[in-house]
């Protein structure tokens, strides 16, 4: 099978990179698709967007009926996962707004959405021994009172732990370098995440759609 993989900036891209051939290994292939920002679903799911400006739920529509023409002679062995921060949304209206889309589309693509609550960060948490392996200093405090998938401010608590001066030093260096930062984290502690016992149960359920698809792939040739 083939993922394509959509995730909303280089931060996301750098981690799954790492991530996900521990998941699916290497008999299938898969291609990591960043963008400039999450943006906000249009209201009119027909209207024109501009793709220059690579703005994730603003090009989805488009995305989504391009990958059903696409992928439609042979649907099993292609599938479009989306990956993205839950952020301050009500996950329950996201979801509906994001299977919208998809039901508006046809052919329908394959396609999976995982969403990260609260942030792409919670999945880097939900494996503190790979935190601690790639930050040896971190503040273990801090990490311990961490509660997997909590709305807390998830990539400020990591800042806290790992950060010189934790989120708010890093905040006062500008959005550049907060993006710089979570890149270097996720290039640090992706590589040493445990797939199998990551404790985030947003990163489960990703881990989970994934194996889904691989399994029904393999059904499907046998």
């Amino acid at each position: 099978m083939h993922f394509e993989i959509l995730v909303e900036d280089i931060s996301g891209k750098r981690a799954l990179e790492e991530i996900v051939p521990k998941i699916v290994g290497q008999a299938h292939t898969w291609k990591i698709i960043p963008y400039k920002g999450i943006g906000r679903i249009p209201r009119n799911l027909n209207s024109k967007s501009d793709p220059s400006k690579r703005i994730l739920l603003q090009e989805l529509p488009r995305l989504l009926r391009g990958y059903g023409r696409a992928f439609a002679s042979n649907p099993r062995e292609y599938a479009v996962v989306l990956v993205c921060d839950l952020d301050d949304r009500c996950r329950r209206d996201f979801r509906l707004e994001l299977l919208n889309i998809l039901d508006d589309c046809f052919p329908k693509p394959t396609t999976r959405f995982c969403i990260a609550v609260e942030e792409g960060e919670a999945w880097l948490l939900g494996d503190i021994g790979a935190v601690l392996h790639a930050y040896p200093k971190a503040k273990t405090a801090v990490l311990g009172g961490y509660t997997n998938d909590a709305i807390c401010g998830t990539w400020e608590l990591l800042a806290d732990a790992v950060y010189s001066g934790g989120a708010k030093a890093l905040k006062a260096n500008g959005w550049q370098t907060i993006g710089a930062e979570k890149s270097a984290w996720a290039e640090k502690i992706a590589p040493h995440v445990d797939v199998e016992n990551n404790q985030s149960p947003s990163f489960c359920y990703f881990r989970s759609k994934l194996l889904e698809l691989v399994k029904a792939s393999s059904e499907s040739v046998s």
